[in-house]
């Protein structure tokens, strides 16, 4: 065998993989193949000068390369079971608590030390949300911000990268059972090992589903999360944002009973295109250092679809949607809120003449062309619901930017020590449909590599 372990995938948790088992002192020869570049490589092109959207590059730097999708995120790790995935269900609610701490006490060494960690244990803002059919989860957030974040993945890697052979811009092609481990192709060369360990995040959720019709193992539906991205000016959630930071609020809507939630809050953030598969979404980033704070708040609004017989392929609905924003707009749609509840299209005119100036240059449009009326209607109440705890949320100059999709792979049918009916291969992270945060993740990553520490 080439290595004793192979890590598919150089995000959260690839890394934390990776690091768990570099740190054994066991002297395991180790590969982590990537599709994407290097940190210090991962460059998007648009400047919002010359290249003002997406030009579709045959890889996302934003969304592949060391430190996947979430190392231009605002670096927001989640430290609690109510959201983020379904990891506990496997590992037990005790030991993945612990596992996020652990991952967040690996952050501050390497660079994290000195941000604050949020909480929403005794806040009042609980009660208020209750007041007005709203419902505040629970958690503690370490937020690091897009450029901390940036600086511990780069101490990561350069620790990492004396114990472990990384391959970027590796892509790998298909995966095959063989005498003693794993067979792994890509279009570069051959590698085989005796583990492997798969972690290719939310945009590698389609190759995935292939690995498993390949190799015979089972999957289960999943769901889709379809919304857009609100920005507002940062006063008006400055009360959520200066106490909880990241407020996760969910609403059940009276005209359909469906669910809608906050997800992703950026505290005098910016607005981002993300490339997935050649779909362009939008998302939404944050900075620690204060003198690169905007006057503005985003976060995305979300309702979660999920499908039962006959039909199966969630991620295919998301894409057919975000197909046709991109159909009308050639990228991602902007629009004011009086536009939309008033039933017409915003103009490149009454975007400039909004009191809210937008931090992504998006194409004025309808969203209403392109959301399904069921999940516009949902997303039109929450807002009302979310102006009742910070008015001013239903503002008319209240920017929408569409559309945001949350692709999740089939959930991967995996046993308590995250590994498939294949033996010694392992299944960790978003691509697992299990985790759907940075937390969940790196944590899934440390767990898998402690049961093959143990195997070995």
């Amino acid at each position: 065998m080439n290595y004793d372990v192979i890590v598919v995938g150089a995000g959260p948790g690839g890394i934390f993989t990776a690091y768990e088992l570099a740190h054994a002192g066991r002297g395991l020869k180790i590969a982590v193949l990537e599709l994407g570049k290097p940190l210090d490589k991962r460059r998007c092109p648009i400047d919002g000068k010359k290249i003002k959207s997406c030009i579709r590059c045959q890889t996302c730097s934003i969304m592949s390369g060391f430190g996947g999708a979430g190392a231009f995120s605002d670096g927001k790790y989640n430290i609690t079971n109510q959201f983020g995935g379904t990891l506990y269900e496997h590992i037990g609610k005790t030991e993945a608590i612990e596992l996020m701490k652990y991952v967040d006490s690996i952050n501050l060494s390497h660079g994290g030390e000195g941000t604050k960690l949020y909480t929403t244990a005794n806040t009042a803002i609980k009660r208020v949300c209750l007041e007005n059919g709203l419902h505040l989860l629970d958690a503690q957030v370490r937020h690091l911000g897009t450029d901390i974040n940036y600086v511990v993945l780069e101490n990561l890697y350069n620790e990492l990268k004396d114990q472990v052979e990384f391959h970027f811009e590796t892509a790998v092609t298909g995966i095959r059972r063989i005498d003693g481990g794993y067979e792994v192709d890509t279009a570069k060369e051959r590698f085989t090992c005796r583990r492997c360990v798969i972690s290719v995040g939310r945009s590698g959720s389609k190759w995935m589903e292939s690995v498993c019709d390949s190799l015979g193992i089972p999957t289960m539906s999943n769901r889709v999360d379809i919304g857009v991205r609100v920005e507002i000016p940062a006063e008006i959630f400055a009360h959520l944002t200066d106490e909880l930071y990241e407020s996760k609020i969910i609403y059940r809507t009276q005209k359909f009973e469906d669910m809608v939630r906050t997800f992703c809050m950026n505290p005098h953030g910016v607005v981002v295109n993300e490339n997935t598969n050649g779909i362009v979404t939008v998302n939404g980033h944050s900075y620690e250092d204060p003198s690169k704070h905007t006057e503005n708040t985003n976060f995305a609004l979300l309702v979660s679809k999920h499908f039962s017989d006959p039909f199966k392929d969630s991620n295919g609905y998301g894409e057919s949607i975000a197909r046709l924003s991109n159909m009308l707009g050639g990228g991602v749609i902007v629009q004011r809120f009086g536009d939309l509840v008033r039933g017409r299209r915003s103009t490149e005119a009454r975007i400039r003449e909004s009191f809210v100036t937008p931090t992504l240059a998006a194409t004025p449009g309808d969203l209403s062309l392109v959301i399904p009326k069921r999940i516009l209607d949902g997303i039109i109440e929450m807002i009302y619901a979310l102006d009742k705890i910070a008015p001013g949320t239903a503002n008319d100059d209240t920017l929408l930017y569409g559309v945001e999709v949350k692709f999740y792979n089939m959930e991967v049918e995996i046993n308590e020590n995250l590994e498939t009916c294949c033996p010694g291969l392992f299944v960790i992270g978003d691509c697992s449909g299990v985790t759907h945060s940075l937390s969940h993740a790196s944590a899934s990553g440390v767990f898998a590599a402690r049961r093959i520490l143990e195997e070995i």
